[in-house]
């Protein structure tokens, strides 16, 4: 029996033609539960990086940290948002508590406009993120800089230890 080029064609297409039908619902269902579940875990964290120079002291804080102004103390430098403002030698061999570059920096920060009016008392705020081994004479200088700036709310950025329990 000899089948014409049609019949021959129709004969592949039933042959090829698979009849597995895909459930999307469950997959919508899956991916629904998936965004959710990611949504939900990544909105309460925020973390404030750290470069690689600089060891956090460790603390048991509870608070979580704020979107501030980030003033870095490495061994070596003084950064504010990533940018160089002195030297630590500069900043220890200068007389009195004001380091005059941190302080044009910070007052720089301090008269951008605000574009939100709940924002203004957030703009005042300061983390400093300082090596565990910076003296305490050089914290205090830059401390005592950010007050004569008018940042009179000062945070710290420490890592989270964590205690084990028995």
């Amino acid at each position: 029996m000899k089948l014409t080029p049609l019949q021959k064609r129709a004969e592949r297409k039933a042959r090829n033609q698979s009849n597995v039908d895909l459930n999307l619902v469950a997959l919508i269902d899956i991916f629904t539960i998936l965004l959710f579940f990611l949504l939900s875990a990544a909105s309460g964290i925020e973390i404030l990086s750290a470069p690689k120079g600089v060891k956090l002291p460790q603390s048991t804080a509870e608070t979580a940290p704020r979107e501030t102004v980030v003033v870095v103390i490495s061994p070596e430098d003084i950064l504010v948002e990533g940018r160089r403002v002195a030297t630590v030698a500069q900043a220890m061999n200068t007389p009195g508590d004001l380091i005059a570059p941190l302080q044009a920096e910070l007052d720089g920060i301090a008269s951008r406009q605000v574009v939100r009016a709940e924002n203004a008392a957030q703009g005042r705020t300061l983390t400093i993120m300082g090596d565990k081994d910076i003296p305490y004479a050089l914290l205090r200088k830059v401390m005592a800089t950010a007050a004569r700036a008018n940042f009179a709310d000062v945070s710290f950025a420490v890592t989270r230890k964590y205690e084990v329990s028995s």
